[in-house]
């Protein structure tokens, strides 16, 4: 309806007005939420990173069941292989780590098809204490035996588990890893004598990477704003 004017009358001028400043008013509560949203999920994405403390020098660190760290060949020429724990280090996950290295001795071989050493099967356990969470697991190693020379080795150790952490069943002997989670690099393979820059030694190769997740209040955030986009939605075809 128009008034003589031409113009709508006044009161419907004003409801449209009014209609118009809610409209305005939603938009911005909207923006609000998404931007307080988008804050806080920055910040969750922030909390995944954190560092850790660990080492591999625990007791339980060791060949064949016990915290000896050499093993000595079985037959020829003696040998011995040789496993360097790491102290307490600090990785700022997600990181690749190094958990120790084993070095492959043999003064008297020479390169093949000369003078050799022999070493039988064995098994490994590197023990993983997570010193941040308090936590300790183990990778266990199974070795296969090999006749090695100065330039030439087959050995190899195979691990089990690949990870230890949160929600792994059997991967903590204490406590509870929290969100941190070791991997292993599996096989590793034992060099020979006389590879390598320092010569004999392979370093055993792993990750450390540390999971969170969101807190309710996060997801509550988020619900709130998607609701508040729909009664937007809603409120606009209603008043066109």
């Amino acid at each position: 309806m128009l008034t003589n004017s031409g113009q709508p009358p006044v009161a419907s001028r004003l409801d449209t007005l009014t209609e118009n400043t809610s409209i305005m008013k939603i938009t911005k509560s909207i923006r609000s939420v998404a931007l307080t949203g988008a804050a806080v999920l920055l910040m969750a994405g922030g909390l995944s990173a954190a560092n850790i403390t660990y080492n591999t020098n625990g007791a339980s660190t060791g060949f064949n069941g016990t915290s000896n760290l050499t093993l000595s060949s079985v037959s020829g020429a003696a040998a011995t292989l040789v496993f360097t724990p790491n102290a307490n280090s600090v990785a700022s996950t997600p990181t690749n780590v190094n958990y120790g290295s084993f070095k492959l001795t043999c003064s008297t071989c020479t390169n093949s098809p000369g003078t050799s050493s022999t070493f039988a099967n064995f098994t490994f356990n590197l023990m993983i204490s997570d010193i941040t969470d308090g936590a300790t697991g183990i990778f266990a190693g199974t070795g296969t035996g090999d006749t090695i020379f100065k330039d030439n080795s087959a050995i190899n150790i195979t691990w089990s588990p690949l990870t230890l952490g949160p929600g792994l069943a059997g991967s903590s002997n204490s406590g509870s890893f929290g969100n941190t989670i070791f991997g292993i690099t599996s096989p590793t393979g034992i060099v020979a004598p006389d590879s390598g820059t320092t010569p004999g030694v392979t370093s055993v190769q792993g990750n450390v990477s540390s999971t969170t997740t969101p807190e309710p209040a996060t997801f509550a955030l988020i619900g709130s704003g998607l609701i508040a986009v729909a009664l937007a939605r809603r409120k606009k075809s209603l008043l066109q």
